[in-house]
């Protein structure tokens, strides 16, 4: 890089064939001597005539310009055609040459006749093609950081090396490029941007690796140890932190640039996380909630909609493996955009499961991923729902107390969707038993949970009612909850029926253990222990009395049962 500045610094210094510029941004081409001295380029609507003093043209009409030397080429770049020279053009471009001399042996162009060659692939059409004719008829040619990208792509299409002329474009275009490239921060970009127009040409001569490799060696420097810490407009990037400067320029990148800035920042070791939240920000940036902001009425839908798939893939497969590189609410608005976009489904099933392995690391709020649709729920349920499933058939080998952690996690999750008023039954239900009965330790968020859903939706059926509440367990409620739940009028008659029967069996087993354990022997011990001191006293033990005691405290058992029985069938008729 040192030695390619070195040599703008030396040419800056010469008058002829050199490549001169005051400013870092901006420089000036003096080509060769030509063989055919023009003194400017002559514009009539569409077509570009090169012309000199004693030049002559008639208004309204079309003709070649009478100059010592007649025009005997028409070349045509676009809409645009241009009435020049062979001499000119062929001397310094082996292309044009070959083609020349191609029609020349076809026969044309012979008695007098002018050829005529038609460019329609040529990179950075018209606009740099004047800039080549300036160069071959010995015009100084202005270029800047916008412009030498296309134009030193054009000068390797059309072949213009120093094997055919010494000084030729490529040369000169070469040294401005890798001294643009490497002076600022912001010229880099000014010339990778360029480079959009020139596709593939300016990957295939590594120009985009180029401006790729620089801004990963900027990125991952301190921006205070230089004076690259500016964006593109040549701001100081207010607000932003030492580490992540670098995030909003970077973002104004196409998809394919991003991926090989991204590939080189990782080449120069950058932490992982940076990258994932660099990725992160260029996808907030280009993506307006699920609407990709390049969508161009002008392009055919099926070509924009290939295109969105393409990005959404390219992102998936760029992201750092990292563990924690990325977050879960960002990898979850990924599988929401590839849903969406019909992504590769092997690819967004890898995905799913990279988010079931972090649920464990997750809090409730990092599920929230935002629905845009007017009749839409206000956070994409059906993808937690996808991502727990997944968890399930990971996790079939995991401890209890691990399960209940994920329990937990989707229990606070309902919590903060339940109010929603859009949230199906069917939604709620497959998220509710998503996860296998083991996974909670405690009802009581799941219970919150339910009673909000209840209320949010009042014309729910009792059978919808008791099918919401079938994953909920007396025996998993604390007493609070319990005692909540048996006055809770929105909760269907045979869960609250359930739980008073419940809670009647739990106090007769309560009292009959408050009486047994008074010493701690049973009722029937004591008296036992009575009756044979009695007996043993008067010498002789009475079996037959032991016995009919225990059948009287069997028969009072019957008789609270009974009384429970009686209580549950006039509860169900109520």
């Amino acid at each position: 890089m040192r030695s390619k500045m070195m040599g703008c610094r030396e040419e800056h210094q010469s008058t002829h064939g050199s490549v001169l510029g005051g400013k870092p941004n901006h420089c000036v081409i003096y080509p060769p001597k030509s063989s055919i001295v023009a003194e400017e380029l002559e514009r009539r609507n569409n077509d570009w005539l090169n012309s000199s003093s004693s030049s002559s043209s008639s208004s309204g009409t079309y003709r070649f310009v009478r100059t010592k030397v007649a025009s005997d080429l028409m070349v045509q770049v676009g809409d645009f055609s241009f009435h020049l020279h062979k001499l000119a053009m062929v001397s310094k471009s082996g292309y044009l040459n070959r083609l020349v001399f191609a029609k020349r042996s076809e026969g044309h162009g012979h008695n007098g006749g002018s050829l005529k060659i038609v460019l329609d692939d040529l990179p950075g059409g018209t606009n740099t093609f004047e800039s080549i004719v300036n160069f071959c008829y010995g015009f100084k040619v202005d270029v800047t950081t916008t412009s030498i990208a296309p134009l030193y792509c054009a000068a390797n299409f059309l072949e213009m090396s120093n094997d055919l002329h010494q000084g030729n474009l490529i040369s000169k275009t070469e040294a401005f490029l890798s001294f643009a490239i490497f002076s600022s921060w912001k010229d880099t970009f000014k010339v990778l941007k360029s480079c959009e127009s020139v596709s593939p040409w300016s990957k295939d001569l590594l120009i985009v690796k180029q401006c790729s490799d620089a801004i990963a060696w900027k990125a991952s420097t301190d921006p205070k140890a230089f004076t690259f810490g500016q964006n593109s407009n040549g701001n100081l990037n207010v607000g932003e932190s030492s580490d992540t400067w670098w995030f909003q320029d970077v973002s104004t990148l196409r998809i394919d640039h991003f991926i090989q800035v991204i590939e080189s920042i990782k080449r120069k070791g950058v932490k992982p996380e940076l990258v994932g939240s660099c990725i992160a920000h260029w996808t907030a940036k280009w993506f307006s909630g699920t609407t990709f902001v390049f969508d161009d009425p002008t392009i055919p839908k099926h070509l924009t909609q290939k295109l969105q798939r393409i990005t959404i893939e390219s992102l998936i497969n760029m992201l750092p493996a990292e563990k924690n590189s990325v977050s879960c609410n960002f990898l979850l608005y990924l599988v929401k955009l590839g849903l969406k976009i019909q992504v590769n489904s092997e690819l967004l099933s890898k995905l799913e499961t990279r988010i079931a392995s972090m649920l464990e690391q997750c809090c409730a709020q990092d599920l929230l991923v935002k629905n845009y649709g007017d009749k839409d729920t206000t956070y994409d349920v059906g993808i937690v729902i996808r991502v727990v499933k997944a968890y399930v058939l990971l996790a079939l080998k995991n401890s209890r107390a691990r399960l209940c952690i994920v329990g937990r996690l989707i229990d606070g999750y309902l919590t903060l969707i339940a109010r929603d008023v859009n949230l199906t039954l069917i939604d709620f239900k497959l998220l509710v038993d998503a996860l296998p009965t083991n996974a909670r330790s405690c009802d009581n968020n799941l219970y919150r949970a339910i009673d909000m859903y209840l209320k949010a939706h009042p014309s729910l059926m009792e059978e919808e009612r008791a099918s919401v509440c079938k994953a909920m367990e007396y025996h998993r409620l604390s007493e609070d909850a319990r005692q909540h739940a048996m006055r809770n009028g929105r909760l269907p008659l045979k869960i609250v029926t359930e739980f008073m029967l419940l809670e009647q069996v739990k106090m007769a087993r309560s009292i009959s253990v408050s009486k047994s354990n008074i010493n701690p022997r049973t009722t029937t011990q004591v008296i036992m222990k009575m009756n044979n001191k009695k007996c043993l006293e008067k010498g002789f033990i009475a079996p037959q009395k032991e016995i009919m005691l225990i059948r009287k405290e069997v028969e009072n058992m019957k008789m609270q049962l009974n009384q429970l029985q009686m209580c549950k069938l006039k509860l169900q008729k109520q």
